[in-house]
């Protein structure tokens, strides 16, 4: 009953319901009641007729979520339907919501207690100008700028609308406003910007409220980037910034206003001001920040106004160096202020804040690099003039004047460069981040990650370290030999300090003379060594020898000169295969892959003094040296071995080698199929699962480091491989369709399903990593058919394997053409059954989703020969399914279906069968493809749609359609793309 009171709309609502209605929504009632509550609110707030009640309901009410649920109704109307509305009303509601808040903000009281109410408002107003202002609005400035004049409460609040304002059109307008209108209001803004200005100047010189002053330059903050520069320079806009700089209740924002100056860069026009600007500001700094401050120290104690502050401080200086320290280095007077900021913002970098440390390190960065080229090019002067932004014809004469130059600049940066080595050794960032982790099915798996934020500054950080090597040798090495030193005394010593300056050491390998690097190295070997000698504790040792195996392992050319140095590392990583300690044996594998990634060749051929071959020597020993490993770290040992197994060139010492090393999981293969054949039931035991599983894998490490190479080793297995495939799904398939709850679940289920994986992993890794032989694909894809895809097909939902499709989409992508006559057999196997399992929600079977379309993709790109022999029926299932893709709200998902779509056009464009295919499909495409375009949770794909939007346009005239059909066609295209 009282829904239905509330959802008639013919007469005034009754608020004291809708108050009761919200709060039950917000409250903590029963999950009915706020169901319930939901479902009225969402008619309410759907309801085209609502908005006409939100007057009433703000007048009435007093509950702040109900004026909050009115004003959200209200702006939902002005976002989509405002410039439909009659003229009365849009006048009604503007007048009525700046009338509130002149209310509102008229008395400090009212303006405090009702704040976050105004606010909303304020959000209100901004979206009504943002369709009124200026063509409908021409007196919004004016009337706003004549309002702040009357009340310092209304002031405020004026400053803060202007703050929205400014944002809304010049920080979030993009992909809410035409370009056209954004032009409109940029152009208005410019042009009444003087009202505002000389208000801003008006307050800040005449004010005395705190909060009125804090709301201006909060304002100005936002409108420096784009107001013209005139307001900047040519006034006392300037002075009067520096003027509240020494305030601490103005400072922080103070600062960011001379930030956003600091970053304008419009040539040299503004030079002087600019130079007078930072020398004042580093008069004042030395007051607010004396230079002796350990401003780390004081940032861990300070409070959140303090650590800002820092914050603020490494943006400005950050960002007046970016644009402007040129002018400052070329005057003597002001190079003792250059210097004093570039201290300053060293021992901000010390600061143990992540993004206090990014944006010092962007900086450090970009100044590194100018100076590098502008040194590395000193034997070409038109770079070096183009690098110190010097716009002269280069006369001989003035060669001679561009070095000197660049070799003064080197002078001058000489100290900062030293202590910007210190910093980059001191808080080098590791170099990647290897876990450990239990994958799904309860297997130990090995997760290198690639793309997280301390990799990404590790290398930022390795490489502006490089190029502060390159320019000073001696320094470098001085710098890490010091810090090592301070290792060996137990001055410095940490595990966190040596890992970071042997993170360090290891990033500039390369950036030496091989000679220089070569007796670097030795000396930092020597004292790492003698540091491990002389440190007690197991855990102590355990990090050092981490270090030295990882500084080792950077030095490539160095192992390669030296095989006596480079056979005894790997002998003592052997060793360290053996020691139990924690992370020990993760470093020995690690390491050893990378040194053998780098110097594979180097054991594969008889050195001097040597009976055999390195890889020899080791196969005899293998099952010695790999016998303390977990099985994740035998795969990383076989996958280096079949690293240096790769790098013989002779055919048949190649076979020898993989044969002796695969001479172990073969054998306990060979008992484990010889077992098999006798009785069936002992491939069911756990612990036979689980040793089977261990051999595939192990068998996948090596064939992605040996590729074609493999060929005769999964040869040997393949057969019984495929039949252990068919014996597990089978066993899959009856153990969920017995019904047992969570059968798919049960850990032994997820065992089988582990084999099933990892077999197609092994497959897949193979061909993807093999040779384009065609031999190989006709050799392996047809015994696949119906162990493979047959079992895919047959199979419960639950119990098919996603890989199957990757895999099937890595064949076709390898073999491409010659794939064509399989593609019916494939489709006929994973298309239909697929599709039921993917397009019956959005959530089921993710990875399933993105493979199948992957393949789809395969196939059209590579077999689109295929696709044309499908019949209508399955023509039409493709299509479809390629527009579900699409439709997904998932970007993986609808970008690949996009992707197809566009290859699909593409193809069928060039073929016999266009004309066929587009009177099918065209106004189906073309009326899905507005649709997404025109939903908001598809943005990312915009360019996508509007590459096929393009390719359905230049289609139309093209087609042999009947002329009336060409028309409306048009006719439709147009009215969609001028509605929409």
């Amino acid at each position: 009953m009282a829904a239905d009171r509330l959802k008639d709309l013919s007469q005034p609502i009754d608020v004291p319901l809708l108050d009761a209605t919200v709060a039950a929504f917000y409250g903590t009632g029963s999950k009915e009641e706020r169901a319930t509550a939901d479902q009225i609110l969402r008619y309410l707030q759907n309801n085209p007729d609502m908005w006409l009640q939100v007057v009433h309901i703000l007048q009435q009410t007093k509950s702040l979520n109900t004026k909050f649920f009115a004003l959200q109704v209200l702006e939902g109307v002005i976002k989509y339907r405002w410039n439909v509305l009659p003229v009365e009303q849009r006048d009604g509601m503007k007048n009525y919501i700046s009338e509130v808040i002149v209310q509102l903000s008229s008395n400090e009281a009212s303006f405090r207690a009702e704040r976050l109410y105004v606010n909303k408002l304020n959000i209100i107003l901004v979206q009504i100008l943002k369709h009124d202002w200026p063509a409908r609005w021409q007196s919004f400035i004016p009337d706003l700028v004549a309002a702040a004049k009357t009340s310092e409460t209304i002031c405020e609040n004026c400053m803060a609308i202007l703050k929205l304002l400014s944002e809304e059109v010049f920080d979030f307008s993009r992909g809410e406003m035409t370009q056209q209108k954004i032009k409109e209001l940029k152009q208005s803004l410019n042009s009444e910007f003087q009202l505002i200005h000389e208000l801003c100047l008006y307050v800040l010189s005449a004010s005395q409220r705190i909060e009125l002053i804090r709301a201006t330059l909060s304002t100005l903050h936002a409108f420096l980037s784009w107001i013209p520069l005139g307001y900047i320079f040519e006034s006392t806009l300037l002075e009067t910034l520096l003027k509240f700089f020494p305030v601490p209740s103005s400072r922080n924002l103070t600062l960011q206003c001379l930030t956003e100056v600091a970053s304008l860069n419009f040539g040299d026009y503004y030079n002087v001001q600019y130079v007078k600007m930072y020398n004042i500001f580093m008069v004042q700094l030395q007051t607010i920040l004396p230079p002796t401050t350990n401003i780390p120290e004081a940032y861990a104690h300070g409070s959140g106004e303090e650590q800002a502050f820092i914050q603020n401080l490494a943006l400005f200086f950050t960002s007046f160096y970016k644009f402007h320290i040129r002018v400052l280095e070329s005057s003597q007077e002001n190079i003792s202020a250059l210097l004093m900021g570039l201290e300053y913002l060293i021992n901000i970098s010390y600061v143990d804040d992540t993004e206090v440390f990014k944006v010092c390190l962007d900086y450090w960065n970009s100044l590194i690099l100018e100076l590098f080229d502008s040194h590395h090019n000193m034997d070409n002067p038109a770079v070096t003039a183009n690098m110190m932004g010097l716009q002269v014809p280069l006369l001989p004469g003035i060669v001679d004047g561009l070095c000197a130059q660049l070799l003064q600049r080197r002078r001058l940066y000489a100290g900062t460069m030293s202590k910007l080595r210190m910093l980059m050794i001191c808080r080098m960032a590791k170099p990647e981040e290897v876990l450990i982790v239990e994958d799904e099915n309860g297997n130990i798996v090995r997760e290198t990650m690639k793309d997280n934020d301390v990799l990404v500054q590790y290398k930022i950080m390795r490489e502006t370290l490089i190029y502060l090597s390159h320019l000073d040798h001696e320094d470098t090495e001085k710098q890490m030999l010091k810090k090592l030193s301070k290792q060996l005394s137990g001055e410095d010593w940490t595990w966190n300090n040596l890992n970071t300056l042997c993170w360090a050491i290891g990033s500039i390998s390369g950036s030496m003379m091989e000679e220089q690097e070569n007796r670097f190295l030795v000396m930092v070997i020597r004292d790492l060594l003698n540091l491990c000698e002389i440190t007690k504790g197991k855990d102590n040792k355990a990090v050092i020898a981490s270090n030295i195996m990882y500084v080792v392992g950077q030095y490539p050319r160095f192992l390669r000169a030296h095989w006596k140095f480079l056979k005894t590392v790997v002998n003592k990583l052997f060793e360290f295969m053996h020691e139990t300690h924690p992370g020990v044996q993760d470093m020995a594998c690690d390491t050893f892959l990378k040194i053998v990634q780098k110097c594979k060749r180097k054991f594969v051929i008889v050195q001097v003094g040597e009976n055999e071959p390195f890889v020899s020597e080791l196969l005899s020993a293998l099952a010695t040296t790999v016998a303390d490993l977990e099985p994740h770290q035998i795969h990383s040992f076989y996958e280096s071995v079949g690293h240096m197994i790769q790098a013989e060139s002779d055919p048949h010492k190649r076979d020898e080698y993989l044969q002796r090393l695969m001479a172990l999981p073969n054998q306990k293969w060979g008992e484990i199929i010889g077992q098999a054949r006798q009785s069936v039931d002992f491939l069911k035991d756990q612990d036979v699962i689980r040793t089977v599983l261990n051999i595939l894998q192990t068998n996948t490490s090596v064939a992605s480091s040996l590729g074609t190479y493999f060929l005769s080793q999964i040869s040997l297995i393949f057969l019984d491989m495929l039949n252990v495939y068919r014996m597990y799904s089978e066993l899959i398939s009856s153990s969920i369709a017995e019904g047992v709850p969570f059968a798919s679940k049960t850990s032994y289920v997820k065992l089988l399903r582990s084999v099933k994986r990892e077999t197609l992993k092994l497959i897949e890794t193979f061909l993807d990593k093999a040779e384009d032989q065609p031999q190989i694909g006709k050799q392996f894809v047809p015994p696949m058919m119906d162990p493979v895809l047959g079992d895919y097909a047959r199979n419960m939902p639950d119990a098919r394997e996603s890989e199957v499709l990757s895999l099937f989409a890595t064949i076709i992508n390898k073999y491409k053409a010659a794939m064509i006559d399989d593609v019916p057999r494939i489709f006929e196997a994973v298309f239909q059954c697929t599709l039921e399992m993917i397009t019956k929600n959005f959530e089921d079977y993710p990875e399933h989703r993105l493979k199948f379309f992957s393949l789809l993709r395969a196939i059209a790109t590579h077999c689109f020969p295929a696709l044309i022999q499908l019949s209508s029926q399955q023509l039409k299932l493709v299509m479809d399914s390629i527009i579900w893709a699409f439709r997904h709200t998932e970007r993986n998902i609808a970008e690949t279906g996009l992707n197809l779509l566009l290859e699909m056009l593409r193809n069928f464009q060039a073929s016999e069968f266009c004309n066929q295919f587009y009177r099918t499909y065209f106004l189906t495409i073309e009326q899905e493809i507005f649709a997404v375009l025109t939903d908001t949770f598809h943005k990312p794909g915009f360019k996508l749609h509007v590459l096929i939007l393009q390719q359905l346009f230049c289609l139309v005239k093209y087609l042999t359609l009947p002329r009336f059909l060409q028309l409306w066609i048009s006719f439709i295209l147009l009215n969609k793309l001028f509605s929409g």
